[in-house]
């Protein structure tokens, strides 16, 4: 009976560890970031929606710590969420924030007036209960011959 308790209690240590020490991972930099979307960006129009598959695979370059990508239409629907894909397929446009925010239209303003840019927004970090202050930043690009948006961020709270 106490091994097994020592042996529960030692799963649990380990299993600890290991997300604290993923979540512990350093956030990227703000050119980190638009260097990880625009290579996004590129492998998307190349692969199209083969691109998503390497995006929703845990400890890639496209998924590590509290750093993904996300893909919406320019219609405000998400089309790939590697953190929530519960999120896919739904209307995003008058989503909003914790603070009434609706990011996904700035966003999509945004990308009317300039290829690519910065939103803060609040959003929940991967594996935490509470929002936390987000810098998004997105960039259009092409899903066969459909405008689309891909972003990733970085949070700074």
């Amino acid at each position: 009976m106490k091994s097994r308790l020592s042996l529960a209690v030692c799963v649990a240590l380990v299993g600890a560890l290991i997300f604290l020490a993923n979540c512990a991972r350093p956030s990227p930099s703000k050119e980190q970031i638009v260097a990880l979307v625009d290579k996004a960006a590129a492998l998307i129009e190349r692969d199209g929606e083969k691109a998503f598959a390497e995006f929703r695979k845990k400890g890639s370059e496209w998924l590590q710590g509290t750093t993904y990508i996300f893909v919406d239409d320019m219609e405000g629907r998400i089309v790939c969420h590697p953190v929530q894909p519960d999120l896919e397929g739904k209307a995003a446009l008058d989503m909003k924030d914790a603070n009434g925010k609706e990011f996904v239209r700035e966003m999509i303003e945004l990308l009317k007036t300039k290829d690519a840019g910065w939103v803060e927004y609040a959003w929940t970090k991967p594996g935490a209960t509470t929002p936390s202050k987000k810098l998004g930043y997105v960039k259009k690009t092409k899903l066969g011959d459909k405008p689309v948006l891909v972003g990733s961020g970085l949070y700074v709270e």
